[in-house]
């Protein structure tokens, strides 16, 4: 018994000493050259979204036309994520950090999509963890990039809305590339754009129904007061109409999600 108990303990300072060692691995991306006044380029990625996104479906969704995307634009794509792998994003400024992951996480998304397609839906949680890439020699998955680097470096709630998993229920794939200049503007247009579609939001005075998006971010949008925040921050981006009914709102929030991929035949609403 008493070899037992120290075998535990043993396994418990082995696993407390690993995830020291993890945290500190992962606090490397929490670092930048605020003197370095260049800029990371964007303009191949930006001119691909402008190619493939849908910007005026019926839907009001945003779509991308995988089917259409030519062998040609693809190894582009390719190149654009290889050639930002090869950046260290530390030696940039903050500012230039930020797009440049966005920018990276919304890239793997579409290239792993478009190497599965033909496919109806988007399962992120599985899709996220087995797109990778090598950044200053750090292996990383899409979901390190969400998780371990813009959230607990940037620990800004926008940054959810300028992440695109390619479903339906998530916030939309942009015909433009995040740059140092434009993400914060960016950020806030496409929050108030999500929570003023109905996939983001509906509420009449007997319901509140929001993408389950704001259940996952849940932190990021302030767990510790309740349904209040949550309920602060729709009120502070809907449109007018909505907000009396959001600041009116007392019952208990529901949550739904829409996993179908965001290819234009992909009708809405069901």
């Amino acid at each position: 018994m008493q070899r037992f108990k120290l075998f535990l303990i043993v396994l418990m300072g082995l696993s407390c000493a690993s995830n020291a060692i993890a945290k500190k691995d992962w606090a490397m991306w929490n670092s930048s050259d605020e003197t370095n006044a260049a800029i990371i380029d964007h303009s191949t990625f930006d001119g691909f979204l402008k190619i493939y996104v849908v910007s005026n479906h019926p839907s009001g969704i945003l779509r991308f036309r995988y089917a259409d995307v030519s062998r040609r634009d693809s190894r582009g794509l390719d190149k654009y994520i290889a050639k930002m792998a090869s950046i260290d994003p530390r030696d940039y400024r903050k500012l230039e950090q930020k797009a440049y992951w966005l920018n990276l996480y919304n890239a793997l998304t579409l290239q792993g999509l478009l190497k599965a397609y033909p496919v109806t839906s988007v399962e992120r949680d599985k899709s996220s963890r087995k797109r990778r890439v090598t950044v200053a020699n750090k292996k990383l998955s899409v979901a390190d990039i969400d998780q371990r680097i813009l959230r607990p470096v940037w620990q800004d709630y926008k940054m959810v809305f300028g992440l695109s998993c390619a479903s339906v229920g998530c916030p939309a794939i942009h015909a433009q590339a995040f740059t140092g200049a434009n993400t914060d503007k960016l950020l806030k247009q496409y929050a108030r754009e999500f929570i003023n579609h109905p996939r983001g939001l509906t509420v009449s005075k007997d319901e509140l129904r929001v993408s389950r998006i704001f259940s996952w971010y849940r932190n990021e949008f302030g767990a510790g007061d309740g349904d209040r925040q949550l309920i602060r921050l729709f009120s502070h981006y809907a449109e007018d109409s909505k907000a009396l009914y959001i600041l009116g709102f007392s019952g208990d929030i529901e949550y739904a999600y829409d996993k179908r991929i965001n290819a234009p035949e992909t009708r809405w609403p069901l």
